[in-house]
């Protein structure tokens, strides 16, 4: 497989075209907004030139990464001749559901269709497909050129041969592949989520504050981030997306979201994307951020 389509030109989206496209792929990325495109390859140019920056890839690389990439706002032309189509699109069941109608009546019979959702059922996602043998979850983590992690996860009727094929793939990515089976939250979200939302409840119950609480867990627990900052990054709008999806699915109250969140949701207040969350972030902070990583 060479050819790879990717759904959304958005955080996500825009991460795994340029993972692929920096790995020798040719990668069309899709999305039906012409500026949404035009955001994600500014976004990948300047992820690159940190790179060469800090001398991990050369000029020469980021030259070709972005040659490997071809921008299009009709799915139906972008899929053409695609081996692999990557959904990256925004974590909403109806939404996805819709897209992975019009891909099966548009790829080749021979095309495998893989989903980045973080928690919607790959097995209801195929359903609406003539082919749920071919159609599986690739969780990429977030910033995806930096994170080692891709949970590969399997639906009801999706064949080995898929998933060795989309296992082996990872591989040639840099990634860490880890199989795991389709249920809600899947394994990512449904330990990660409860802990964010717990750490959301220990500052909505007044325990501590928010730098507390996220440097109780960096010094006390070695995690890199704390919850509250990491929520920040993913998104709050997505975490109470994740949580509503678990607590559908498992009926049970431990996934209930805090009102905290959903309030700050209801409010706007959705972490780096919009500029403020638990933590405030300017233009230049969120800059200084983002180069860290990189």
């Amino acid at each position: 497989m060479k050819n790879i389509a990717v759904i959304g030109a958005g955080t996500m989206g825009n991460g795994i075209a340029h993972t692929f496209a920096q790995s020798g792929f040719t990668v069309k990325l899709i999305d039906i907004s012409e500026a949404s495109l035009e955001k994600g390859i500014a976004t990948i140019s300047r992820n690159l030139d940190r790179m060469v920056a800090k001398e991990k890839i050369s000029e020469a690389d980021k030259t070709e990464t972005l040659s490997n990439i071809t921008t299009f706002t009709s799915i139906s032309e972008g899929v053409t001749s695609a081996d692999l189509v990557v959904e990256a699109a925004t974590e909403n069941v109806d939404l996805k559901l819709k897209i992975f109608k019009q891909l099966d009546e548009t790829c080749s019979q021979e095309t495998i269709l893989a989903t980045n959702t973080s928690s919607i059922s790959i097995t209801q996602i195929a359903a609406v497909t003539s082919r749920p043998d071919k159609v599986i979850g690739m969780h990429f983590m977030n910033p995806v050129p930096i994170m080692k992690l891709v949970e590969i996860i399997r639906g009801y009727n999706t064949s080995n041969e898929v998933t060795k094929s989309i296992m082996d793939m990872s591989k040639t990515l840099g990634k860490v592949p880890v199989e795991v089976n389709d249920y809600p939250g899947f394994v990512a979200n449904r330990i990660l989520m409860p802990m964010i939302n717990e750490s959301i409840e220990t500052l909505y119950n007044g325990v501590a504050g928010v730098n507390e609480i996220d440097t109780v867990m960096k010094l006390g627990m070695a995690h890199p981030m704390g919850p509250l900052q990491l929520a920040d990054f993913i998104g709050l709008d997505v975490c109470l997306s994740i949580l509503l999806v678990m607590y559908d699915g498992f009926k049970n109250p431990k996934y209930a979201p805090c009102p905290l969140l959903v309030n700050m949701v209801k409010a706007g207040k959705l972490g780096v994307k919009s500029g403020e969350g638990f933590y405030d972030y300017s233009e230049s902070r969120k800059a200084e951020n983002v180069s860290k990583q990189f």
